[in-house]
């Protein structure tokens, strides 16, 4: 079996971001960290590898050069086998091109299962993974909580309102995992020595045959919040009702 994860490198949602000039990119020295989501599609698709025998794993991630730091620290050196980087302008692709190249990168790799974070929380767009299943005509499993290959079906436990839901899914599929799946593994002082010699092939766009391909949304602008204002002081109970109701029209 062979099990294709994702590894996204996103802002951290914890620094303070300056948008750009021309209001439609982020600029200056952005903090990133591994989108914690992919961290538990990594650990999924480490568990199913241990948990069934000569599994080999393959981790996914797209960006530039710092990209391959995040595929090795924050996969390889967790125990995934080997890792591709495609390389690509990260504010110049959207969910959909993203779901394209996966695709592509799937063709060439022709896993049995395709184990995605359900989102990136920089975007929140949780959009790749269905994207992707109905690119390949494969079938999916969003939000999983728990995975099991049980013979030649994948059974995917996942939170709907109502309480759990159990899909059984022929292979090859597509999965997004979900925070509850599980707690990702740190990085053993063997494993990051080891990810040092582990394979990385680097890929282009032209190699995947989508060289000419642009994508479907574009980021128009951007903005920082407003800062916070400070609080009025009212002498009495009408001014401030007079207040919500006019200027904040909160009733």
């Amino acid at each position: 079996m062979k099990i294709l994860v994702s590894a996204k490198r996103v802002s951290d949602p914890n620094a303070r971001l300056h948008v750009a000039a021309d209001g439609r990119w982020v600029e200056g020295d952005v903090e990133y960290i591994l989108n914690p989501f992919c961290e538990n599609a990594i650990e999924g698709a480490l568990q199913l590898a241990e948990a069934h025998e000569g599994t080999e794993t393959v981790v996914v991630g797209i960006g530039d050069e710092d990209t391959a730091r995040f595929l090795r620290q924050g996969a390889l050196a967790r125990g995934i086998d080997r890792a591709l980087l495609v390389n690509a302008d990260e504010a110049a692709i959207d969910s959909d091109l993203i779901a394209r190249i996966y695709a592509a990168v799937v063709a060439k790799e022709e896993p049995d299962i395709v184990l995605l974070g359900k989102q990136a929380v920089d975007c929140d767009s949780n959009q790749v993974a269905q994207l992707l299943a109905e690119y390949l005509g494969w079938p999916q499993a969003t939000f999983a909580s728990k995975i099991e290959v049980v013979g030649s079906e994948v059974r995917v436990t996942r939170e709907v309102d109502g309480g759990l839901e159990v899909l059984g899914l022929t292979l090859p599929c597509v999965i997004s995992a979900d925070l509850r799946l599980n707690e990702p593994r740190y990085a053993s002082l063997t494993g990051i020595m080891k990810a040092k010699k582990k394979p990385l092939d680097e890929l282009e766009l032209d190699d995947l045959g989508l060289g000419a391909a642009t994508p479907k949304v574009r980021v128009v602008a951007m903005s920082t919040p407003p800062g916070r204002v400070a609080g009025v002081m009212v002498k009495d109970v009408d001014e401030l009702i007079l207040k919500l109701r006019t200027e904040a029209r909160a009733i």
